[in-house]
């Protein structure tokens, strides 16, 4: 009797510590570091949360970690905002307001720079669990690609 109680003890103890293992620990400033390294890049860091909410109307509140780094560059900006929210609700409203720059970009290459623009559609605002991002560069398969590794 003593052995069955403390194997279902054992049993109960290992899957606690397996439910543990299930959620990721991601660091969006490594992950940005990364994307830098493999892609090259060479952008303007957004330092604080309070830029997100210039640059893109995110609420500050939504937020629990970010990475973003764009160029102004009035004809073809580049810009990857990497978010991770503090729920489900957050990252709606995140996925909501990067969406709504992301449309702009689309309308500032149609009028500036469409020989990019199918470059720009093939770019997207991504919604993965708490995760939000989106990358609108020209090789933003690459930078996806680094992104996804991290995330998933």
């Amino acid at each position: 009797m003593k052995r069955i109680i403390a194997l279902a003890l054992a049993a109960v103890m290992a899957l606690a510590v397996f439910a543990g293992c299930g959620a990721k620990k991601v660091d969006l400033n490594e992950v940005m570091s990364s994307i830098n390294s493999t892609c090259g890049l060479n952008l303007q860091k957004l330092e604080n949360a309070e830029d997100l909410n210039l640059y893109y109307g995110i609420n500050t509140a939504d937020v629990k970690q970010f990475a973003a780094e764009i160029d102004n560059n009035n004809n073809a900006p580049v810009e990857i905002v990497l978010v991770e929210a503090n729920d489900a609700t957050a990252a709606g409203n995140i996925a909501n307001a990067l969406n709504a720059r992301y449309n702009s970009i689309v309308n500032q290459y149609a009028s500036y720079t469409p020989e990019k623009l199918d470059a720009v559609k093939a770019c997207e605002v991504k919604t993965d669990g708490n995760f939000v991002s989106m990358i609108v560069a020209e090789n933003a398969s690459d930078i996806t690609k680094v992104y996804n590794d991290a995330v998933k």
